[in-house]
């Protein structure tokens, strides 16, 4: 089954190049779908403007969508093909987030401090920040962001490397006599791409309906 992935900015243009060597499935770009023959499974990496015409296709070749966008324009729409939700593809950032969503109820008393750092250019939602307060009882109007590079660097250490590529989350949980800080780290693409080819090889293994799947459902079931 062929995997086509559909956008031109920066994380299509790294899945495009670093997908291939983390899967055996043939890679290709959105221009070239008309090409194939059957269902593929899409990848949808853009901004939206050529959603509809995925829509369409996946509708009249019965493939199934991968949507990586966060508040997508397919959310709540009747689809007649699956459709797998996920904005995030780190397969063990989604297990931390899993295991959090399962306890998070367990801290509501404490004081709780969420953290997060993308690159200077991120300007779209921290959706797995917003995962991680909403956990934890926290307003997503409270989590700390941080984008000034030199913070990043001195105060978070973050590697001068990665600077235009990571995701930084930390959790702080207190109360007046102790305190547990939870952090994650990750730098550059390949965990994303690493993380898709295993969530591709999981839609290959199981029969799909009909439907939208959120990609915490693939965790929970243990395809992933």
């Amino acid at each position: 089954m062929v995997v086509v992935v559909v956008g031109t900015g920066k994380l299509a243009r790294e899945l495009l190049s670093e997908l291939p060597r983390e899967s055996s499935t043939e890679v290709i770009p959105w221009c070239d779908a008309a090409k194939t023959e059957g269902s593929s499974i899409v990848v949808h990496a853009g901004s939206g403007r050529e959603l509809e015409d995925v829509i369409t296709y996946c509708q009249e070749t019965g493939s199934t969508l991968v949507e990586l966008a966060t508040g997508s324009a397919i959310d709540g729409r009747e689809v007649g093909f699956p459709v797998v939700v996920c904005p995030n593809t780190n397969i063990l950032m989604l297990k931390f987030l899993a295991m959090l969503a399962a306890n998070g109820h367990h801290f509501k008393n404490y004081q709780v401090r969420v953290i997060e750092s993308h690159q200077a250019g991120k300007t779209s939602v921290p959706g797995t920040a917003v995962a991680l307060a909403q956990s934890l009882g926290l307003p997503s109007e409270k989590i700390v962001s941080i984008r000034d590079p030199r913070e990043q660097s001195e105060a978070l250490q973050i590697p001068a490397e990665y600077l235009l590529r990571h995701a930084y989350h930390r959790v702080e949980i207190e109360d007046h006599v102790g305190s547990i800080a939870l952090e994650t780290r990750v730098f550059g693409p390949s965990p994303y791409a690493e993380g898709l080819a295993q969530i591709i090889a999981a839609i290959q293994s199981n029969k799909l309906e009909r439907r939208r799947y959120s990609i915490m459902e693939f965790i929970e079931n243990g395809w992933v």
